[in-house]
């Protein structure tokens, strides 16, 4: 059985349920009272993808605080996929998303040199006091090279798992169109000689 390995990022502000995301994903699990990520927090999951293919994450939820996006490089480096998320109930959260996209696209790279697949989600739709409507949501996802977008709710458990499945299905597609275009290696060929010497007299 094949496994694949891929290093995921959930990044986006501080206080937009990033956290609450990895432990309701990973866990199954919600909890009102989160501690602030200091850095980074790391968990994996392992999925039984097909019969023939399990995948095994590794996401890495990166700190939204000011103070430690200067890490931010080290922390990107070898991801294959990544989660920005928003509260659509903070419109400054969403402000701040075309940052998190860019300092992405600066910062980690596939061996191609494009930008890594990445899915933007709108977290916490359950609550009435929304302020980012969706069609603003929809111009900014197509004009800044996402993949697609979603509505979650982390404390209803809506479509989590869907936008993750969503996510992983495009980085094995974009892997296996980048394994196709790696040149493939050459066979070995002796030299031989066309007929064999019998030990006559044009033999050496």
């Amino acid at each position: 059985m094949n496994e694949h390995l891929l290093k995921i990022l959930i990044i986006g502000d501080g206080n937009v349920g990033k956290s609450s995301f990895l432990h309701r994903y990973v866990n199954g699990q919600f909890n009102k009272t989160y501690k602030m990520t200091m850095g980074v927090d790391y968990a994996v999951k392992l999925l039984h993808w097909s019969d023939k293919e399990k995948v095994r994450l590794q996401l890495w939820d990166i700190a939204g605080q000011e103070r430690f996006i200067s890490m931010n490089r080290v922390y990107y480096k070898g991801a294959l996929g990544c989660v920005v998320m928003f509260d659509v109930t903070s419109s400054a959260s969403f402000l701040s998303c075309r940052h998190w996209k860019r300092d992405l696209d600066n910062k980690a790279m596939l061996p191609n040199g494009e930008s890594i697949p990445c899915i933007l989600l709108a977290n916490k739709c359950d609550l009435p006091q929304r302020v980012v409507p969706p069609d603003s949501i929809d111009r900014f996802s197509k004009a800044n090279g996402f993949i697609a977008w979603m509505e979650i709710s982390v404390k209803e458990n809506k479509n989590v798992g869907e936008a993750m499945r969503r996510l992983v299905q495009e980085i094995l597609s974009v892997e296996s169109s980048l394994d196709s275009l790696q040149p493939k290696p050459q066979e070995i060929v002796n030299p031989q000689l066309d007929s064999v010497c019998d030990g006559g007299a044009g033999c050496c």
